[in-house]
């Protein structure tokens, strides 16, 4: 594919809307909400199910500029014969993993950026 294509055509999954299971939802996560080094595909196989299947990508810099992971994400979806396609429509979290990577119930301490912070709206949460 030419660069971002993939990125594109994902896009374009994305605006369909619903077209039955299984479900591919693509999530992002970084440091804040500006710059993404996370991106996690799981695959739904059908109504109130967990993901089966789930895929991970990392990077040092911005994930949305590498393009190449845009086409290992579109090549995953297809492997799992996902119908349809839902991303979140911001970075959601830290990219870090609660009970790994930090404590159970603490904050990420190389992100401080979430503390606090709702991680679907963006506001900081008193």
């Amino acid at each position: 594919m030419l660069k971002g294509q993939a990125k594109k055509a994902l896009s374009k999954k994305t605006k369909r809307g619903f077209r039955g299971y299984p479900i591919a939802t693509i999530a992002l996560y970084g440091p804040t909400d500006k710059k993404a080094t996370k991106l996690v595909v799981g695959i739904v196989p059908r109504e109130d199910a967990d993901a089966e299947h789930m895929k991970k990508w990392y990077s040092d810099d911005d994930i949305m500029k590498e393009h190449d992971v845009f086409e290992e994400v579109l090549e995953f979806i297809t492997a799992n014969g996902a119908r349809t396609v839902g991303m979140a429509d911001r970075i959601i979290g830290c990219p870090h993993e609660e009970g790994i990577d930090y404590p159970e119930g603490g904050f990420c301490p190389l992100c401080p950026f979430w503390q606090g912070r709702n991680r679907w709206t963006g506001k900081v949460e008193h």
